[in-house]
């Protein structure tokens, strides 16, 4: 028969290292991504695809986005972000 001391007054120190299931889950995403990934070609496409998004939009629009940027709704410009004009 064991002597129950009750309930721990202090916290107990307890920490996790992640950082080598991390570069496992990093390695496993890359591979999956496959060989012929091109992520400048990827990054192109993506600030090619934004600036069309908000072409042609119209003076009112126009004010709406910008007040949308403003208010941290929408990403600004930013440097490697396409124009949205």
């Amino acid at each position: 028969m064991s002597h129950d001391p009750g309930p721990r007054s202090e916290p107990v120190g307890f920490s996790i290292d992640l950082t080598v299931e991390e570069a496992r889950r990093r390695a496993e995403v890359v591979a999956a991504l496959g060989p012929d990934w091109d992520p400048v070609a990827v990054l192109r496409e993506e600030e090619a695809a934004h600036a069309l998004l908000y072409s042609g939009l119209d003076e009112e629009q126009q004010r709406l986005h910008a007040m949308l940027v403003a208010a941290g709704v929408l990403p600004g410009e930013v440097p490697g972000r396409a124009s949205s004009a």
